[in-house]
């Protein structure tokens, strides 16, 4: 995946915001998880919303200061935030479904940017 020379702030704002709500949606519902009765069920998805979370930051934070390693955080980004869209949408809580929601338009993000 070559990423283009120069990009726009504004191409930036769209995939950044993108990341930041994800990161967000995926603490959430990790936080949320544990207070759920079904704990043990959950763990694969706490486990996934945590490495989405860390992922999408350090893909946020490659993007912010234009890192030669975009392109491959980016591909690692949009694995692990499908994998993360996957296990969530799996579930009947709000909060994963909203961290389903979150994953799947940051991974849509990230590939727009990418390519």
């Amino acid at each position: 995946m070559q990423m283009p020379a120069a990009r726009t702030r504004q191409d930036n704002r769209t995939v950044l915001d993108a990341l930041s709500r994800c990161i967000a949606a995926c603490e959430l519902c990790a936080d949320a998880c544990l207070d759920e009765a079904d704990l043990k069920m959950l763990v694969p998805c706490i486990r996934l919303d945590h490495d989405c979370a860390d992922i999408c930051r350090l893909t946020a934070a490659f993007i912010a200061r234009g890192s030669d390693h975009t392109a491959h955080a980016l591909r690692e980004c949009i694995e692990i935030c499908q994998q993360c869209h996957d296990e969530c949408a799996q579930h009947s809580h709000d909060h994963c479904k909203r961290c389903a929601e979150a994953c799947k338009a940051c991974l849509e993000a990230c590939r727009a940017y990418a390519s």
